[in-house]
């Protein structure tokens, strides 16, 4: 079972670490995505691989088994935004890591105009200043779904939720 004080890890790192050409493509998202460490990368690649390997077994399956599991895959992934209504297993299996960190609320925090950069939004998420819907939330990682991209803004408690604060002024809005 393993010692309750050290956790699982939730990421599979890289079987040959030492390679050029993927140091320079992990340095690359990391940069462009404003992730932390490349631990935060692997745990959305291990991610998409578990999403990919279902829908590589679906493929094998008889037809009758695979449509309610199909389904269910298909209706999550779309909930999550990682593709579009009426997307197929084929669509799952064209998935890139950089799908996964598009859905992310640093991420979506900077593309809707929250912050300046994908660094300042962090730093808004994790010293508490968004949230999303009704909840705070303190996570960079936080995968926003869908139905959540309109329900982001500044927490009533935050600063930042007032027009005349210098910093939004500065966001332009």
């Amino acid at each position: 079972m393993g010692d309750p004080k050290k956790p699982r890890r939730r990421y599979e790192s890289p079987r040959q670490p030492w390679q050029a050409d993927v140091l320079a493509e992990e340095l690359k998202l990391l940069g462009l995505f404003g992730l932390r460490n490349k631990r935060e990368l692997w745990k959305h690649k291990t991610e998409l691989t578990k999403y990919r390997n279902i829908a590589r077994s679906l493929l094998g399956m008889p037809p009758e088994k695979r449509a309610k599991m199909e389904e269910e895959l298909l209706s999550k992934l779309y909930k999550l935004g990682l593709i579009e209504k009426g997307g197929t297993v084929e669509d799952v299996l064209d998935l890139v890591v950089e799908n996964i960190l598009e859905r992310r609320l640093q991420t979506v925090v900077f593309r809707q105009g929250l912050a300046k950069s994908l660094h300042q939004a962090r730093q808004f998420i994790t010293h508490g200043h968004i949230q999303v819907g009704e909840k705070k939330v303190t996570a960079p990682s936080y995968m926003v779904r869908r139905d959540e991209e309109g329900q982001l803004s500044f927490s009533p408690d935050s600063p930042f939720r007032e027009e005349e604060h210098p910093v939004r002024k500065t966001l332009g809005q």
